[in-house]
């Protein structure tokens, strides 16, 4: 049965240096929500347009489907801009450096970002896009709008992890979402996107599983977003 969009009631104002329209917005009981409105979306030349906001819903449903839980929940919504995703909204520790994670070796910690991003496709995983929760200190994954494009694009901030065998407790995480690909979130991501980004993301898993190993950067695109952070 589909789900009813979230009504999102009233926006609060608009998130600083986001290339994309990206909003602070309520529902109805009061709780914040990163909204991103499908018409707010910058036209890219590798990305359809107007789907940006369907990536990012369906990036939380796949790392929700691993059980890594690193996406904050994000919803289809519907707001004074019309359609578009709702994330819920993080309280982030903005004195948090990240530093530390990445030099002079990656954090193990990282680990469920890099695979979640192999699968996804991740083609803009930077720095910033890793929050830590104030409190909490737990890391989450932003900005998943450029995931899921049947071409290889992966461009991150995390080779440091190539050629290095996936944890064997990140692998059951791949286990999971295979299954669950085969049990309906094939046709979810047909239907959010196309049967064709359903088909790379399934031939997606089924390399890693074959073989899980983090790749090498690739020598013939950009492997690394711009800028990193």
């Amino acid at each position: 049965m589909t789900t009813a969009p979230l009504e999102l009631v009233d926006v609060l104002g608009r998130m600083a240096y986001a290339s994309n329209t990206t909003l602070l917005a309520v529902d109805a009981e009061g709780c914040r929500w990163v909204y991103k409105p499908e018409r707010g979306e910058e036209p890219l030349w590798d990305f359809s347009t107007g789907t940006l906001a369907r990536r990012e819903i369906l990036a939380y449903e796949v790392s929700a489907a691993m059980g890594f839980d690193i996406v904050p929940r994000t919803v289809e919504a519907t707001g004074v801009f019309g359609p578009g995703s709702a994330q819920q909204f993080i309280d982030e520790d903005v004195d948090f450096d990240p530093r530390p994670l990445y030099t002079p070796r990656l954090d193990d910690s990282l680990w469920p970002f890099a695979v979640f991003d192999i699968v996804a496709n991740n083609a803009d995983r930077k720095i910033g896009h890793v929050l830590s929760e104030v409190v909490t200190g737990r890391l989450w994954a932003i900005d998943n709008g450029l995931t899921f494009h049947p071409a290889d694009k992966l461009r991150t901030v995390l080779w440091g992890f190539a050629s290095r065998p996936i944890p064997a407790e990140l692998m059951t995480g791949v286990e999971h979402l295979a299954a669950a690909l085969e049990t309906g979130l094939e046709d979810r991501t047909a239907e959010l996107l196309s049967v064709r980004e359903a088909d790379a993301l399934i031939r997606r898993v089924a390399d890693l599983l074959a073989r899980p190993v983090h790749p090498h950067p690739p020598d013939d695109r950009p492997a690394v977003p711009w800028p990193v952070w």
